[in-house]
């Protein structure tokens, strides 16, 4: 299933991350774009869907960060890309998060393709303007 949506505005984001957890079960999200795209942006928007009130930051130097939500259940949401090699993510235990059943937001996943679980969503964000972004959703697997 692939979905495009487009004209998406930091005040309709957290609308569509409702919408986005409401539709798709999967609990692996890869969060792609360039840099500067919003990817972090919306985790936060994904992780706010899920009740989580921690306060939530990019994981660019410490690569994962963990989140609770109100049910206490984890969240864990990913940042590749700063790694060197598939080999770090598997040796930071990236699998282990993957199947824990948790939900994990990764970015930069397209630097660890081999370690990937067969089912997961990405979410393509693209620039439109400086306001506004294109965000295209699909299932893989």
């Amino acid at each position: 299933m692939h979905k495009k949506f487009t004209g998406i505005t930091t005040d309709t984001l957290q609308q569509l991350a409702k919408e986005f957890m409401a539709t798709y079960s999967e609990k692996v999200w890869l969060l792609q774009g360039q840099m500067g795209a919003g990817k972090t942006t919306l985790a936060k928007a994904l992780c706010k869907a899920l009740l989580v009130n921690d306060t939530m930051s990019s994981p660019t130097f410490s690569i994962v960060n963990e989140y609770k939500t109100s049910a206490n259940e984890s969240i864990y949401h990913f940042d590749f890309y700063r790694i060197k090699s598939q080999q770090e993510a598997f040796d930071i235990g990236v699998e282990e998060y993957f199947y824990s059943g948790s939900y994990c937001f990764v970015e930069w996943g397209e630097k660890i393709p081999d370690l990937l679980p067969d089912r997961y969503v990405t979410v393509a964000i693209q620039i439109e303007s400086e306001t506004q972004r294109t965000i295209s959703i699909e299932t893989n697997g």
